[in-house]
């Protein structure tokens, strides 16, 4: 794919982005999903593979008798969903093209921009050992007693006095987090595939994109989150649709938000 070199300014002052009306995350969503019914088994296999990888870790956390970390893995999922979905966005950038889809895969995407994009997983993998660490932290502090097993799980961290504080002191920390993650990764990665652009300033482009047109993205970072949740609350396996949805979607998100001139 021939890639667009940014040679525009880095000031934050003169970073240009389009300013979209609220409604138009539903527009991102229909264009996704047109990307789904046009790559197809392309699409769907890729969605397939990450709820393979869920499901494998669930199953370690759950045999490792350490279940009361998979609702901080789950939430941690959205932190590191944006580089997952690289390779969706390298499809939508194909479609658009009207260029064929056999070579599109994660690999493949992460060549085009490979130094700037492993470093801007590597800041989100960060996040992840934050968000992971403060909440194993919050865990000791606040909930006595040793792990719960399944049995009781909801009854003693989410239901009783000393759960009700470690849950709300989580949520806490869990949405200043998500919400840097959001926006810093809004744009990003599509950015980085399409761009000769650095990851700084990538992430410039995305803080702005986001701050410059709040409601329509809040109303974003809503949709991901319930469209994301229901695939989860299904056992992963409506993951295999949802995670395509928002991936090509997200690709729309940033050509509709970064101005097209070079």
């Amino acid at each position: 794919m021939e890639q667009t070199a940014y040679t525009g300014s880095t000031r934050w002052d003169e970073l240009e982005v389009n300013r979209i009306p609220l409604g138009q995350p539903f527009t991102w969503l229909a264009k996704g999903w047109r990307d789904i019914g046009s790559a197809g088994l392309y699409s769907l296999r890729y969605g397939a593979g990450i709820v393979l990888i869920s499901g494998l870790i669930t199953w370690l956390v759950w045999s490792t008798d350490s279940l009361f970390m998979l609702p901080f893995l789950v939430a941690g999922f959205f932190i590191v969903a944006p580089p997952l979905g690289i390779g969706l966005y390298l499809m939508s950038a194909h479609l658009e093209r009207g260029e064929p889809l056999a070579g599109c895969s994660a690999y493949q995407a992460w060549k085009l921009n490979q130094s700037q994009v492993s470093m801007v997983s590597t800041g989100f993998t960060i996040l992840l050992n934050i968000w992971f660490v403060a909440n194993v932290g919050l865990f000791a502090l606040l909930y006595e007693g040793s792990s719960p097993t399944f049995d009781n799980f909801v009854a003693r961290v989410f239901l009783s006095e000393e759960g009700f504080t470690f849950t709300l002191a989580s949520i806490l920390v869990g949405f200043v987090i998500a919400w840097c993650a959001f926006a810093i990764s809004v744009i990003t990665v599509p950015m980085l595939i399409d761009r000769q652009v650095d990851g700084f300033t990538a992430i410039r482009f995305s803080i702005k994109s986001v701050l410059g047109n709040m409601p329509a993205m809040m109303l974003w970072a809503s949709l991901i989150v319930g469209i994301v949740g229901l695939g989860m609350a299904t056992f992963y396996l409506g993951l295999v649709i949802a995670l395509p949805l928002i991936g090509h979607a997200s690709w729309h998100a940033y050509r509709d938000l970064v101005p097209a001139g070079g």
